[in-house]
Order: C-alpha cells, then sequence, then structure tokens
C-alpha cells in the first residue's frame, strides 16, 4: 500500500468522527480566546486519534499542540475553530478544524516511514487578536519547515490576496449637556465621529488599489436629548502589504484627529489584537496541493482562467512570513452566500461541507506526502531551519 492509500485508509475511517467534529463545533460558536468548548473539542478528537496533545501552550487556554512522529521533516496543520458575533460559523472555521486534524490523521499513519514530524496546532481568535502570532511570538512555529489549512469558500481557488490588517477601537470624549436646553454647554463626541467617518468617506477616493477602510459604531449615545459625551467604534483598516498598512493607518487616524477638532472632542485609539501581515504563499507546496486536490476531483478553473483572487485577511498570513505556508480556498455549495452572511453559516454544515471536511483532509495530507518525497524541495525546506 502506497503512502497515500495509507494516510486515505486512516483518514476515511475516521470520517464519521470528523463530521461530528464539524457539526459540534458548528453548534457551538465562540468568540476568539473564548472557545473552550470548541478547542476542548478539537483537542480531545486528536487525542483520541492517538497524537500527544499538550493543552494551554503560549500561556492561551484554548490553544493546543498536538504531536505524532519525531522525524527530521516538520510540516504543521493550523486548527482554527472561533465563530464571529451574531453570524456564527459564517467563515466556516468548523470545516477548518476538522480537516486539518484528518490531515493530521492521514499524515501521522505514515510519519515513521516518510521521516516526518506532525503537528496540529489549535490556533485561537483568528478572527481578529491573531492567536497564530501569539503562537508564532511564543516559538511554536520555531522548528516547522512547512504550515497548512484549507478555507472554506465559494469556490474552489489556490490562494486569495490576503490584505494586511489592523483592527483598532476608537473612542470620543465630549461633555454631556441638554440637547435642547443648553445644546451650546456641551461637547458633541457624535458629531465628531460622524466627521471622522464621512472624512473616511471622502478619504476612499484617493486610497491606493488594496487599501480598504471600514468600520461601525458601537455606542453612539444614550439618549436624544443628551449631547453625547461617549462615542465609540471599532474599524479595520487593510493594505496589500504591512508597509503599505502603516501609511494607510496614519491617514485614517488624520480623519479621526479632523473629527476632534471640529468639535474640540479628545480621542484615544486602542488597538485590537496584533495587525495581521500580507501573506507569501509558497508555491512548490501550493502545486503539490494542486496535484493532490486535483486527483480528488478538485478543479482550480477559475485561477486557470485568471479570474481576480478573492480578497480576505488571516493571521494565518504571518505565519507565511516566517514558515513557508499555504492557504487554498476550498470549495462548499452556498446558493450564492459568501463568507460572513448566515446562508454561508448554514451551508457549512450540509452534505457539501462534510465532503469538504473529508476532500480537504485528504488533499492537505497527500500534499505533505508529496512534499515529503520531494527531494528537492524536502532538502530547501530542510535547510531554513
Amino acid at each position: 500500500m502506497s503512502s497515500r492509500e495509507t494516510a486515505s485508509t486512516a483518514i476515511n475511517g475516521s470520517r464519521a468522527a470528523l463530521i461530528e467534529l464539524s457539526h459540534f463545533v458548528h453548534a457551538h460558536p465562540e468568540m476568539g480566546y473564548e472557545e473552550f468548548l470548541s478547542g476542548e473539542a478539537v483537542a480531545e478528537a486528536a487525542e483520541k486519534a492517538g497524537l500527544a496533545v499538550e493543552r494551554g501552550i503560549a500561556g492561551l487556554p484554548t490553544a493546543f499542540r498536538a504531536t505524532r512522529g519525531s522525524g527530521d521533516l516538520h510540516i504543521v496543520f493550523c486548527a482554527e475553530y472561533d465563530a464571529l458575533p451574531d453570524v456564527g460559523h459564517a467563515c466556516g472555521h468548523n470545516i477548518i478544524a476538522a480537516s486539518s486534524l484528518g490531515a493530521a490523521i492521514g499524515l501521522a499513519a505514515v510519519a515513521e516511514e516518510l521521516d516526518l514530524t506532525v503537528t496540529l496546532l489549535g490556533t485561537p481568535s483568528e478572527e481578529g487578536g491573531g492567536g497564530k502570532i501569539d503562537l508564532i511570538n511564543a516559538g511554536y512555529f520555531d522548528d516547522a519547515h512547512a504550515a497548512m489549512m484549507v478555507h472554506p469558500w465559494p469556490s474552489d481557488r489556490l490562494e486569495a490576496t490576503c490584505l494586511a490588517v489592523e483592527q483598532f477601537d476608537v473612542t470620543f470624549h465630549g461633555k454631556e449637556a441638554h440637547a435642547s436646553a443648553a445644546p451650546w454647554e456641551g461637547v458633541n463626541a457624535l458629531d465628531a465621529m460622524t466627521i471622522s467617518q464621512v472624512a473616511i468617506g471622502l478619504l476612499r477616493q484617493q486610497l491606493r488599489p488594496g487599501d480598504q477602510v471600514h468600520g461601525i459604531v458601537t455606542e453612539g449615545g444614550s439618549a436624544a436629548n443628551i449631547i453625547p459625551s461617549r462615542v465609540t467604534g471599532r474599524f479595520m483598516a487593510r493594505s496589500l502589504t504591512s508597509e503599505s498598512l502603516v501609511a494607510l493607518r496614519k491617514k485614517v487616524l488624520a480623519c479621526f484627529e479632523a473629527g476632534a477638532m471640529a468639535t474640540g472632542a479628545t480621542f484615544d485609539v486602542q488597538d485590537l489584537g496584533s495587525p495581521f501581515s500580507h501573506m507569501e504563499s509558497d508555491y512548490d507546496l501550493l502545486a503539490h496541493y494542486r496535484s493532490a486536490a486535483e486527483a480528488i476531483g478538485r478543479s482550480f478553473e477559475l485561477d486557470d482562467a485568471g479570474v481576480p483572487k478573492p480578497t480576505c485577511s488571516t493571521d494565518m498570513a504571518n505565519v507565511s512570513l516566517v514558515v513557508p505556508s499555504i492557504h487554498p480556498l476550498l470549495a462548499i455549495e452556498t446558493g450564492g452566500a459568501v463568507n460572513h452572511q448566515p446562508e454561508f453559516t448554514a451551508a457549512c454544515i450540509t452534505e457539501s461541507a462534510d465532503r469538504a471536511v473529508i476532500d480537504g483532509a485528504l488533499a492537505l495530507a497527500h500534499a505533505a506526502i508529496g512534499v515529503a518525497q520531494d527531494e528537492k524541495l524536502r532538502a530547501r525546506l530542510m535547510a531554513r531551519a
């Protein structure tokens, strides 16, 4: 039996458990760094599959490391399991968690014969915060030679344009006053926010291609007849590279300064988590993924046709700057829905989503086997660490 056949047998033997895990995570949406049920479910499933599990790594209660083998080439699969507010698993992290576990199970079955160390990293808070960045800083990628995962999407794509992103809260401070009897006694923090949003809207005409700014008002005052003294908003700025993101942030902050100056308010900015970088896919790894995915019936005709890559942001991008990495998109049937819509959430526990769990596991495991057997690529990866 070939290495691919052995890995496939292990993955297919775990099919029911992997799909059950995907459905459990989907049914228990938890916010970043609070994925206590989901993170433990993935860790426990890895343990039952024979991987050695270390919980609470990097000082993060919901992060874990599961390993098998002690070979020279170290391949890491990243599992995500945090959800979004209101729409739950509208990015399909339940599929990511189960497919990455399945890939680790498949590769673990051939770890000894291919001289591999296989690691499944449970990485919290991808939807902001950046658990993978925490694990980078704590050294959990230092001895890795390659890192892989797949991400559910409405279509199969080899990669996305992963934009660098920062997320931050902005708070304007003013002064209360009766909105009818003596409004001139107040300093209107909501006006400051409104002016800032208008300034950002006008700024968009001058933004470079790839630059994006979006945000919401999270607190806009307490009563219509009270001049708001405290108003908060949450904003995200994205750019093609980490370097250009620095320049974009300065422009956005100038818009908040304009709102404060015009109204007499003051403001402060609180960064949320770590900045996500742009991504640099490793195209040799990606070639092995493509070959493996096509062998099980996946197609990349959109890539071949030159259709523009979709855009997103992920802390897997930060991993790609320290370890050769891939983050391909794995199609599920969504009926036209896109990520972060409630309809996409519903699509993530359908028969198509369950098939994606197994396809993702097979494609990742077979890609890793191809990498391990590619002498030239293996030597390149081994030389970097």
